[in-house]
């Protein structure tokens, strides 16, 4: 493979300070309706990064359900590798990429787990094969054979026909707070735009960066 044939020119509109908006969240619910109105697939899906106790980092995509007055709002079970890290270290980054529009947007801050009555909404408004899924899996567990799983799924399809799902102990939503926030326009001859957004003492301010 030539990655070098890959290579793409930028041609984004410039991101200006006196355009953007002085609050994070509503540059972003800004570019997220023109990411919309472009019908990019799966624009909610964000790259999440966490840190082990052994400061190894890990990252995976998931989809963002909402942003809620604390922050982002995402769903995973507690005992998988990134609830785990969570629990040890409850930092984490989470970063958008719409490469049709060449922006990104990062996210860095504090994550805690949701209310319980969070994570019941988002169970109760999945599919029921989703949920069977997830009341079934052991995330980021061995697993002998898909058929293994497959015969988990079908035991707990059985045992709850005809009854209202449960969420599980073990699977619920997260919340990431930031505190930092970063707005990245492609720009042609890689002079990108970058803005970011630091949280102190309860109030935003504004940075230009180097691209």
């Amino acid at each position: 493979m030539d990655y070098k044939k890959l290579r793409v020119d930028y041609s984004g509109r410039s991101l200006l300070e006196k355009d953007a908006a002085e609050d994070p969240f509503l540059q972003f619910s800004k570019w997220f309706k023109e990411v919309e109105d472009c019908q990019i697939k799966l624009a909610n899906g964000m790259t999440l990064s966490t840190v082990s106790a052994e400061n190894q980092p890990s990252s995976r995509v998931v989809l963002l359900k909402e942003i809620s007055a604390e922050g982002l709002v995402f769903v995973s079970h507690y005992g998988s590798q990134k609830g785990q890290e969570l629990d040890q270290n409850p930092k984490a980054s989470a970063l958008f990429w719409w490469p049709e529009l060449h922006r990104q947007v990062r996210f860095q801050g504090d994550v805690k787990r949701a209310k319980g009555i969070i994570s019941d909404r988002y169970f109760a408004n999945r599919p029921r094969e989703s949920n069977l899924s997830a009341m079934s899996s052991q995330q980021s567990g061995v697993l002998k054979s898909k058929q293994a799983l497959k015969n988990l799924v079908d035991a707990n399809r059985e045992k709850w026909q005809d009854k209202d799902l449960v969420r599980p102990e073990g699977w619920g939503a997260f919340v990431l707070s930031p505190t930092r926030v970063e707005f990245w326009q492609g720009q042609p001859d890689r002079s990108h735009d970058r803005l970011m957004y630091r949280l102190k003492q309860g109030t935003w301010s504004m940075q230009r960066l180097f691209p």
